[in-house]
């Protein structure tokens, strides 16, 4: 189960990034939530592992960006929306975010994507040293500092998820 060869672990090492791989076995009977199935395979905090959804903006046209929320959290779509300076988000179809960022659901990482997004990092992420995010594949979680991942999206910070 080796993480070496993900695009989000090729462009981390690309950018200079320090991070560290953490793997576990993915249980795809699991009903948790990819981000909340890796907290309680890998021990950790809760709050400090991000699911990365992706979401559509705007109606017409409609534009796709990327919300990096905590497990722990509900995103909260009108926040994401205005951070992405759009007027309105929703969810992305399944298909839709797996075409535009070349992973597959449940392992859809920030890092690497086939398209940059517009990207936006709940701003609790700031209270911890590291966070967790999706390595590229189910099973796979990259420990990044969030300036870091602030610095090489380019993302903004804002509140956008509510406990």
């Amino acid at each position: 189960m080796s993480g070496k060869g993900t695009p989000a672990v090729t462009a981390l090492v690309r950018a200079g990034i320090d991070h560290t791989l953490h793997e576990y076995r993915h249980d795809a009977g699991g009903g948790a939530g990819f981000a909340m199935e890796a907290a309680e395979a890998l021990a950790l905090d809760p709050a400090r592992v991000f699911k990365t959804l992706v979401v559509e903006l705007d109606r017409e046209p409609t534009r796709l960006g990327v919300v990096v929320a905590p497990a722990t959290g509900e995103v909260d779509l009108r926040a994401a929306a205005g951070a992405l300076g759009a007027k309105r988000a929703a969810l992305a179809d399944v298909t839709r975010a797996e075409r535009a960022t070349g992973y597959v659901h449940g392992g859809i990482s920030p890092f690497g994507q086939r398209k940059r997004l517009p990207t936006v990092l709940d701003a609790s992420a700031e209270a911890f040293a590291t966070i967790y995010v999706s390595g590229g594949r189910r099973g796979l979680e990259i420990e990044v500092a969030p300036g870091d991942l602030v610095t090489v999206l380019d993302a903004a910070v804002a509140e956008v998820a509510r406990p």
